[in-house]
């Protein structure tokens, strides 16, 4: 199936990433150029540029939460390619301790919404510029599970993830529509969000390292397995793919194995007797 994303130009933030990484295999696969964006990897970043020679790649530094370098970051890639179709917004930051709420800092809940909620408001707001002058493009969040069922101890996390799987995915297809509107040869603007869950990467090594871990957020997968940053890739290639997304804008798709939730508790943490 042609995905016709042959010289598109797309925009990876958190490119250095497992599933940054990956979303860079996958639409390197399908002949895009790529900018390869990173904030403090960069051996990574280069790395990967690295690995996929021979496809036509930028790798750029930017602290996303600083309006000023994230303009900086889209005027090089528009210098670079004259252009940017898709932008991912995969850039975040994930607390890997389990933190209550009642016992979080002030510091904790703010730094978690700007290296996610802000960073995306940045990114997204640049780029519809750019579409707005372009009158094309379309865009693929990168959210959580914990948006979708919530989180404890990463309560910060998971408000975050939720504004971008829905306040904004939900508002953003509406305005992208009216900037890049569809025309007898082309869909329009369209902006999509993904949830993964727990997938196999460095980030969540440490947890998914205790099989009681993986036992309990597998249980509550209809089929039990751990994501791989591949499984992301894919949805994300498909979304950005305007012959084959042609007609999805503003929807919000969960890859975790038909995930309904999360065990609460533990059987040895609860009393038969008294429920």
């Amino acid at each position: 199936m042609n995905t016709e994303l042959a010289g598109k130009v797309i925009l990876i933030t958190g490119a250095s990433g497992g599933i940054g990484s990956a979303i860079a295999r996958g639409f390197a696969g399908e002949g895009a150029a790529l900018v390869l964006h990173y904030h403090r990897h960069r051996a990574n970043a280069v790395a990967l540029q690295r690995e996929l020679k021979g496809v036509d790649t930028i790798i750029l530094r930017g602290d996303l939460t600083k309006e000023r370098e994230v303009k900086r970051l889209f005027a090089r890639a528009v210098k670079r390619f004259g252009k940017v179709d898709t932008l991912v917004a995969n850039a975040g930051a994930w607390e890997s301790r389990d933190v209550p709420l009642h016992q979080m800092s002030l510091r904790q809940w703010r730094q978690t919404q700007d290296r996610v909620l802000m960073s995306a408001f940045l990114s997204l707001r640049q780029f519809l510029r750019l579409v707005a002058r372009q009158r094309r493009g379309n865009a693929v969040l990168i959210a959580s599970t914990a948006a979708v069922f919530g989180e404890a101890g990463h309560a910060d996390y998971a408000a975050a993830k939720s504004a971008m799987a829905y306040g904004l995915t939900r508002s953003l297809k509406n305005e992208i529509a009216r900037l890049a509107p569809h025309t007898k040869d082309y869909c329009g603007g369209r902006i999509n969000c993904v949830c993964p869950g727990w997938t196999v990467m460095a980030r969540t090594a440490e947890k998914l390292g205790d099989v009681q871990t993986v036992r309990k957020v597998t249980a509550t997968m209809a089929l039990p397995q751990l994501a791989r940053p591949e499984d992301i890739a894919n949805a994300v290639v498909f979304l950005s793919s305007d012959a084959l997304a042609r007609h999805i804008t503003g929807q919000t798709l969960v890859i975790a194995g038909g995930m309904e939730g999360r065990l609460l508790w533990q059987p040895d943490e609860t009393d038969p007797t008294l429920a």
